[in-house]
């Protein structure tokens, strides 16, 4: 086991998040992790396939109770980005109602800052991210090129509703959001056929897309955590050329 000697930012999420460090796409996880190197750990939570529903056990295991608190390291930073399944269209077994989502939205965030909670921790900051667009498009043409082939089980309105859910329950809780739907969809021009440029499938961010995800996310922490910002912390260990300087 390691030592407890650096903080940590831990991304909570659906397969977005697992796949954010997968080779080649350059995802946020992947960039998080280079700029916050000797400043903090950033731990990946991602649970391909899962809904609120099915996270909020694990949101539980993976985060420490006040008694544990003490002995590990402290999350400094929790990004939770959810509802890309949550929106799927019923009777798919993901879907989970949009009152549902958004209430589930609100557990978590009083699971880490409500003092009557078992992980109550203060210091640790949220970030809500919301579910991207969804190229119906695209989704529909792989889904029906799959064997054998499947119906679409996502819808362009639908999700964006779920993505005003989540900047709702961002601004009642007094938390930060990265409005990820609203960046793809204006970088896209609006358009949403153009949003394959964005995206592998439809639905799951390629390397255009997560650049776009990155961008975003840094700029919630620069506005609204500037104190936990790459550029504000300073790094773990002293510069190998201090320590040179030390010995002569």
């Amino acid at each position: 086991m390691s030592a407890a000697i650096q903080d940590v930012l831990m991304l909570f999420g659906d397969s977005i998040t697992q796949g954010a460090w997968t080779p080649g796409l350059l995802g946020h996880g992947e960039q998080l992790t280079h700029v916050y190197a000797r400043k903090m750990d950033v731990l990946n939570r991602g649970l391909s396939g899962y809904n609120t529903d099915w996270a909020t056990p694990v949101l539980k295991k993976a985060l420490a109770t006040r008694q544990e608190q003490e002995y590990v390291p402290k999350v400094r930073l929790l990004t939770i980005w959810f509802g890309a399944n949550d929106a799927c269209l019923p009777p798919s077994p993901q879907y989970v109602p949009l009152k549902k989502f958004a209430s589930n939205l609100r557990d978590w965030v009083d699971l880490v800052h409500s003092p009557k909670s078992e992980y109550y921790s203060p210091d640790t900051r949220i970030i809500l991210i919301t579910p991207s667009p969804v190229n119906t498009y695209q989704r529909r043409a792989d889904l029906e090129s799959r064997e054998p082939p499947r119906l679409l089980d996502r819808d362009f309105e639908t999700t964006r509703r779920y993505a005003e859910a989540v900047k709702d329950v961002a601004r009642e809780k007094g938390v930060a959001c990265t409005d990820v739907w609203t960046a793809f969809w204006e970088a896209a021009g609006k358009n949403e056929p153009a949003l394959e440029k964005f995206m592998y499938d439809g639905l799951h961010p390629n390397a255009e897309g997560y650049k776009v995800t990155y961008d975003a996310l840094v700029e919630t922490i620069k506005q609204s955590y500037p104190e936990v910002h790459f550029d504000s912390l300073p790094e773990t260990f002293p510069p190998w050329l201090a320590l040179s300087e030390q010995s002569d």
